[in-house]
């Protein structure tokens, strides 16, 4: 089922390492039955956009992988799964500069996406607004229910009514960096799981992973922080995410597990250095977004994955339940910074994000 579409569109593709361009004829994607084509309106820039351009650029091949628009074009199987219509707003991921698929990235006016990793957006939320959201969603969800093995399904659960000499019986989950756009997911999604997100951030962003449901906050440049937060966990946190993946913020997570170790995880490779201090007591990894489409990930190193169809069931079941708590008004988006420019702007963000990352918001662009 499709509207009427063109075999060319204007792109943003790599040119050479760290150079994207636009591209006026790039093609647009075909479809396989279970994907979806959008006419994108608006689309995000994040870390991985850069990473893979200045490390893994392909000639030619679209980058981007944060999108929201409009369903212009069904496969088969999505069609006949009656979840997605023409017309639907939705958001989600793709894999950007992929090598093994170059026509299909963010940053197009037609985006090629999996039916089952997308999100329709609600009539209050903006596209702006829902373009912020697949990557984190993908990163998250990988992260807590893969890696640290938390259980689905998620429920909204309220914090327990405590007196005084109570103890909370939920278990505490760190997020090291809570004012990221992976981190505001990944304590929103504890939240609604049963568990107790406690956090790390900048005091100016205090406010922010507190309203994401952040249950305590702790100072990551205090020289205390980890005995602070051992001792606000009793020395029994067992779970930690490092949604920043720095050699300190990797220690610092490390001196806060409790003395029974634990799972730490992260978003990048880590310090083999720091994980070398307990190797008895803590299981470190790290995840890559880019597994959640069930397919090899071709790059270089460390970031080359062999297929993982677990992940895309996961994500499949992670997906559907973000929808649910989008449509009951249970998520918010993570804050973001609308910035001029259509196509020029956002190349011009992929080359800010390669000197500075944005803190506490996402950039975000709208396409005429």
């Amino acid at each position: 089922m499709t509207m009427s579409i063109p075999l060319r569109q204007v792109a943003i593709v790599a040119q050479d390492v760290g150079r994207p361009a636009i591209k006026l004829d790039a093609p647009v994607p075909s479809l396989s039955p279970d994907m979806i084509l959008v006419k994108t309106a608006a689309v995000a820039v994040n870390p991985v956009d850069t990473k893979l351009l200045d490390y893994s650029a392909t000639s030619g091949a679209v980058i981007g992988h944060d999108f929201a628009g409009t369903i212009v074009a069904l496969g088969a199987d999505a069609e006949a799964a009656g979840r997605l219509a023409l017309g639907d707003r939705v958001a989600g991921l793709v894999h950007g500069m992929n090598k093994l698929q170059p026509e299909i990235g963010a940053f197009a006016e037609y985006v090629g996406a999996h039916a089952d990793l997308v999100l329709k957006i609600p009539d209050h939320m903006s596209f702006e607004d829902a373009a912020s959201l697949g990557v984190g969603v993908a990163t998250a969800a990988l992260a807590i229910f893969g890696e640290l093995g938390i259980p689905m399904p998620i429920v909204p659960v309220e914090k327990p009514e405590l007196t005084e000499h109570e103890e909370d019986p939920r278990q505490y989950v760190l997020v090291a960096g809570g004012s990221t756009a992976s981190g505001t997911r990944a304590i929103q999604l504890l939240k609604h799981a049963g568990f107790s997100p406690i956090a790390t951030c900048s005091p100016a962003n205090f406010e922010l992973a507190l309203r994401f449901g952040a249950d305590k906050i702790f100072d990551y440049h205090s020289p205390t922080c980890a005995a602070d937060i051992r001792a606000y966990t009793r020395n029994e946190l067992a779970s930690a995410l490092d949604c920043v993946t720095q050699a300190d913020t990797t220690q610092l997570c490390y001196a806060a597990i409790g003395r029974a170790g634990g799972r730490y995880v992260s978003l990048d490779p880590f310090q083999k250095a720091v994980v070398r201090t307990r190797p008895l007591t803590i299981d470190p990894s790290w995840v890559l977004a880019l597994t959640i489409f069930g397919r090899e990930v071709a790059l270089e190193g460390d970031y080359g994955r062999e297929a993982r169809p677990q992940d895309r069931q996961l994500g499949k079941q992670v997906f559907a339940i973000v929808q649910d708590l989008l449509d009951r008004g249970l998520i918010d988006t993570h804050p973001i910074k609308l910035m001029p420019g259509g196509w020029e702007g956002v190349i011009e963000g992929v080359e800010m994000l390669q000197t500075q990352n944005p803190s506490g918001y996402k950039l975000v662009y709208s396409i005429p």
